[in-house]
């Protein structure tokens, strides 16, 4: 173990940081793979939390530290930007997420699904894209996805894992899947299940969490829905929360 490698700030150095954006670095390939915001020591936390979990207990983020340190090296800890308060350090958390694709960080940042980065042209058919309109008393849950999410596959990013209400999660009548204010798929939920991998075979334990099994929903719903923009009533700047109901 590199002894010149600190695991905490000494309070005078905490008191001026305030609230901080970091990133977790891999040292054997240069790689950011980690991007968060603290205060405080939260930039060691992880260090900390790997050495107390087990195998099955490890996120993906967790078994990359541990794979560095059983390979003899230690995580780069390197404090972004600084000084800053709250609302700042979610921009800036935000932004750096978006800029460095394959990140072991669990969701984005906030508002980056729908004001991250995004190529010229998806900006001009986001925001030329006609708004949904859903009836009174419709109830469609719009669940927003990251890009990296839905390389596989869609429905796998829509389905898996949220925090949300089984009895209302169950109301809804059709699931759209949004993505930086877009609507690009839609799903009937036939049931929603505690996040396991016991009910989610090849995924892991989100606790906490639901997933829904379903299937793409018909074609009548899809059409009225799907290349739709979202409306602007459900898209509110700097909304973490990538859950929205209708009703």
């Amino acid at each position: 173990m590199n002894r010149q490698e600190i695991e905490s700030f000494p309070p005078e150095v905490a008191d001026k940081l305030k609230t901080y954006v970091y990133r977790l670095i891999d040292p054997r390939n240069g790689e950011t793979f980690y991007v968060g915001k603290g205060k405080g020591n939260r930039v060691f936390a992880h260090i900390r939390a790997e050495q107390k979990l087990e195998g099955d207990e490890l996120s993906n983020k967790l078994k990359r530290i541990r794979e560095i340190r059983v390979a003899g090296f230690e995580v780069a800890h390197v404090i972004h930007r600084y000084g800053m308060d709250d609302k700042t350090a979610f921009e800036v958390e935000a932004s750096l997420i978006d800029a460095y694709p394959g990140l072991t960080s669990p969701v984005g940042g906030v508002g980056s699904n729908d004001y991250g980065a995004m190529h010229a042209k998806e900006i001009v058919r986001r925001y030329c894209a006609e708004p949904a309109v859903f009836p009174p008393g419709f109830k469609a849950l719009l669940i927003s996805v990251n890009r990296s999410a839905t390389e596989t596959s869609l429905y796998e990013a829509t389905r898996y894992a949220w925090k949300i209400s089984k009895s209302k999660a169950k109301q809804a009548e059709v699931i759209l899947a949004t993505r930086q204010g877009l609507i690009v798929g839609a799903f009937i939920a036939r049931d929603w299940l505690e996040a396991t991998a016991a009910n989610f075979p090849g995924r892991e334990d989100a606790l906490g969490r639901l997933g829904f099994i379903g299937e793409e929903a018909p074609a009548a719903p899809r059409e009225l829905y799907v290349g739709k923009r979202v409306p602007d009533e459900y898209r509110k700047p700097g909304a973490a929360n990538p859950i929205k109901y209708t009703w």
